[in-house]
């Protein structure tokens, strides 16, 4: 039998297939392995590279192959689709991992330390409490606004009116509402508790990482912002230059291109969105601030609200701020301001 010296493998919870080709590209051998048999079963291959999909588990699995001294390759699954012949099966979708890991220019993911996937899982678990409790409040206002009061918006405002709505004994509300009003809010108490609890850890992993403390030097970055920045990006070695990077996380414009015309729209909104709205929201606070500065980026920022208005400028800053958070993980270093903010990073 030929030598494997790729293999493309399909993930899964308990079985997973495998596929391995030779140096020519020849297909040369399939496997249907269980959980408890995979790493047995590549820890007796000579080394050689393994592909797979980044979907859940890929990053745990590239740590063991890596350790068994194999090369491994994380595609992820839109550029790997192209490659699936036939019917889709198993074996086929190995066989295509293993296919679009030769293609030379293959776009790749990085393969996550254990520390990244710590901070995303805070992260992961921070934005679901914050996803609960925004619904909560919402809930809360609709409810009440069928018993003629109405709420403004915001969870602060919730926070602090609906005790006194407890208090309040002319406002024709029922024992029974109350009841369900005061355990409401007891379970908005508990979810703040929740995201506390989260943001307080993603503080201290901030003050605990050098390169997170380098990134919180760049306007917009806070802790969790420079948090997330890392956990995603790591060294930034994955990204050939800091515009690869905008465009996986979706900052850069959309192209339509038709009879030699190029048009360019919104920005494509590809890739994480939570990142993506963590340097939208960072951005934001920055351009209201851009009015009372005079640094150079304020001035460009300034300039980009009269002609493009401010959420537009809001989105052109997080592409930039993404750049300048690219170049210092990779580069290293901290943020300077640059004497000619326009030009790209």
């Amino acid at each position: 039998m030929s030598e494997i010296t790729t293999i493309g493998l399909d993930l899964a919870k308990q079985v997973f297939h495998l596929v391995g080709f030779d140096r020519k590209g020849k297909e040369v051998k399939r496997k249907r392995l269980t959980r408890g048999k995979l790493a047995e079963y590549v820890a007796n291959l000579a080394p050689c590279l393994i592909a797979m999909e980044a979907c859940a588990g890929a990053h745990h699995w590239a740590r063991r192959f890596q350790d068994l001294g194999h090369e491994v390759r994380l595609i992820a699954p839109q550029y790997v689709k192209a490659y699936v012949r036939g019917n889709k099966n198993d074996y086929n979708d190995a066989r295509a991992i293993g296919e679009a890991a030769r293609v030379p220019d293959m776009r790749l993911v990085q393969v996550k330390s254990v520390e990244q996937q710590d901070v995303q899982a805070m992260h992961r678990l921070r934005e679901a409490r914050v996803g609960e409790r925004t619904a909560l409040c919402n809930q809360l206002r609709g409810l009440l606004a069928e018993y003629g009061i109405v709420l403004a918006q915001g969870v602060g405002t919730v926070r602090k009116r609906v005790p006194e709505l407890l208090e309040d004994a002319e406002n024709g509300l029922s024992d029974f509402l109350r009841s369900l009003l005061a355990d409401a809010y007891r379970q908005l108490r508990e979810l703040d508790g929740h995201i506390a609890f989260y943001t307080d850890a993603l503080k201290a992993h901030a003050r605990e990482n050098e390169a997170v403390e380098r990134l919180q030097t760049v306007p917009g970055f806070g802790p969790i912002v420079a948090s997330a920045f890392h956990a995603r990006v790591g060294d930034g070695h994955a990204f050939g230059k800091g515009r690869d990077l905008s465009a996986a996380l979706g900052l850069v414009p959309r192209q339509h291109s038709s009879g030699g015309k190029t048009v360019l729209l919104g920005i494509s909104k590809r890739g994480d969105r939570y990142l993506r709205s963590l340097l939208v929201h960072g951005a934001r606070a920055v351009v209201r601030m851009a009015d009372k500065k005079d640094d150079p980026l304020s001035r460009w920022i300034c300039r980009l609200k009269v002609t493009r208005g401010a959420n537009k400028a809001a989105v052109a800053l997080a592409n930039k701020l993404a750049r300048i958070g690219w170049a210092i993980l990779q580069r290293g270093g901290t943020y300077r301001a640059q004497p000619a903010p326009g030009g790209a990073v």
